[in-house]
């Protein structure tokens, strides 16, 4: 979560979340999350620990808990509209659940592993995303007009 990323791009490794972005958006998902990274490396520097982290965009595929996740009620936003004409047409990264319980498996069982790695497959418009939900579920009444926002070709 950040209104001005890196020049570029490519995001990597190298980005975070800008913390005062998510307090002005209240975003306090993204912060927590932003803010317990941040304290684990600070721990482990003091402590003379290794940390690595995996970091995942939108998380989707089965759900072991009965409540829906962040990820999913992000696309649910998306699908219901909530009376908005059109919806932004932005890129999102996604990952399925799998790759990212098989991905913090390999760098735990990796000694070599060090630092942050992002997990990521896919990068998919909103509109890409709504298709997929909608041929799946043809009588779904979601978002049908999607604008592109400048910059975020």
């Amino acid at each position: 979560m950040n209104p001005n990323p890196p020049e570029g791009p490519t995001m990597d490794e190298h980005c975070w979340s800008n913390e005062e972005y998510c307090r002005a958006t209240e975003n306090w998902y993204c912060l927590s999350k932003t803010l317990a990274e941040r304290e684990a490396w600070a721990y482990a520097e003091k402590a003379g620990l290794d940390v690595v982290t995996v970091c995942p965009p939108l998380v989707f595929g089965p759900l072991l808990q009965p409540t829906v996740n962040t990820s999913s009620l992000f696309l649910i936003r998306y699908l219901k509209c909530d009376g908005v004409d059109a919806m932004d047409d932005r890129v999102r990264n996604m990952v399925d659940v799998r790759d990212v319980a098989d991905a913090l498996v390999l760098a735990y069982e990796s000694p070599e592993a060090a630092g942050r790695y992002i997990c990521s497959a896919h990068a998919r418009k909103v509109s890409e995303m709504v298709y997929v939900v909608r041929s799946l579920h043809p009588s779904l009444n979601c978002a049908n007009k999607f604008v592109q926002l400048v910059g975020d070709e």
